[in-house]
């Protein structure tokens, strides 16, 4: 463990170079091509055994320790999102519209240097580390679904992950056994009206008008309809109806997201919302074409991986708060290798203490306090070596 935290210190300032070079040069989703080849690159300069193109861009580098011992996956992502940069910073973005506006460019630098460090105890290791570099996560279906079925799973005994957190004061671990990221769905609805002389609304079927009052109702899906106890969002992002001054618009487009943690309201609310439309656009008399699409599950953390995390990072160097953290309504594919093998996500606090106005996750001037690459890495490391330890340590006593 002294070598693991000594050796990550050396490589920190390597660690914020890699993220400042991954924040000017960020890829959208399903395009991160070159993103790809950086990472492959740096592994195999390592003399890591490296897959590429694992169900899409993503990247698979393995480090076989000299011991036999257990399979940890340990996963960042690499996907940028299409928002133009309103930061200062002098490594903003050099593309117009596209930038790391979630952090994982600070994921993957943070897997980099920890894959340096873990490089160097290859002959301590009691194990495998798999090193799971995913892209497209900020976009359904995401590149968790096409990697585990491309293979990136097998053999592993179980998986550990983070993501930065710009709300959360630095030095903070927030974990969460059982249910810690809601399901994000996504709905399209096509209200079809008829359109007219603005002068003559009486001849139409005014789609905006329709789009208002199913806005409003929609909304009492949640307020009305779902169990005060229970968690669920109902967001209407996108209304569309582009037309002249004096034209009514013939149709409209409505373009949300469903956030759940239960399966049963999850399937309520798709349901519901069709009825609704339906009701709502029946008054006009007009028509209607409704799109549901499921994004990714759930993510549920299992209990005595993340408590052994939690237990883990308390004894970590910089970090000052292991705490329980409350469940988010934002989406994470990561939930699907949580389907497949053991492990838990957890969050790692990025903001700094002195700013006056931290901004969120997805937000045009998101930023980190980039000290929080190395408290990631740190908890990550740690767990993958205690879990080796400690499952060596385990199969020594059932042959004894």
């Amino acid at each position: 463990m002294e070598k693991l935290y000594s050796n990550l210190d050396l490589v920190y300032e390597e660690m914020v170079e890699i993220r400042r070079f991954l924040h000017q040069h960020p890829e959208l989703s399903f395009e991160e091509t070159e993103t790809a080849a950086y990472i492959a690159d740096y592994h195999t300069a390592l003399g890591h055994e490296v897959r590429t193109n694992v169900g899409g861009n993503g990247v698979l580098a393995y480090l076989r320790g000299a011991k036999p011992g257990p399979t940890v996956a340990l996963r960042a992502d690499f996907d940028a999102l299409p928002i133009h940069e309103q930061t200062d910073v002098p490594f903003k973005s050099k593309y117009d519209g596209v930038m790391h506006a979630c952090g994982h460019d600070g994921h993957t630098a943070t897997l980099l240097g920890l894959a340096k460090v873990l490089n160097g105890l290859q002959d301590e290791l009691e194990g495998t580390i798999v090193f799971l570099h995913q892209h497209a996560e900020e976009l359904p279906p995401g590149g968790a679904i096409s990697m585990i079925e491309d293979g990136c799973l097998d053999g592993v005994d179980v998986i550990f992950g983070t993501h930065l957190q710009a709300q959360m004061p630095l030095g903070e671990i927030g974990y969460r056994t059982g249910a810690l990221q809601a399901a994000p769905d996504r709905f399209d609805i096509t209200i079809k009206g008829k359109g007219g002389h603005a002068a003559h609304p009486h001849d139409t079927k005014d789609s905006v008008v329709i789009g208002g009052q199913l806005i409003n109702n929609l909304q009492q899906i949640v307020s009305r309809k779902v169990d005060p106890l229970d968690s669920a969002v109902v967001s209407v992002c996108n209304f569309v109806a582009e037309n002249p001054y004096n034209v009514i618009a013939d149709s409209a487009e409505l373009v949300g997201t469903v956030r759940t943690f239960k399966e049963e309201t999850r399937e309520f609310i798709e349901k519901e919302m069709e009825r609704i439309i339906k009701a709502t656009c029946d008054v006009s008399g007009a028509d209607y074409v409704y799109t549901y699409t499921r994004g990714y599950p759930t993510l549920v953390n299992h209990k005595e991986e993340t408590e052994f995390v939690a237990e883990v990072a308390k004894e970590v160097p910089g970090v000052e708060a292991v705490k329980v953290t409350e469940p988010i309504m934002g989406g994470e594919d990561y939930a699907f290798y949580l389907q497949h093998v053991k492990g838990t996500f957890f969050f790692t606090g990025a903001r700094n203490e002195d700013w006056d106005i931290a901004y969120p996750h997805h937000h045009p001037k998101f930023d980190i306090d980039e000290r929080a690459l190395l408290h990631a890495a740190k908890v990550l490391g740690a767990a993958t070596l205690q879990y080796m330890n400690e499952y060596a340590n385990k199969s020594l006593n059932e042959i004894g």
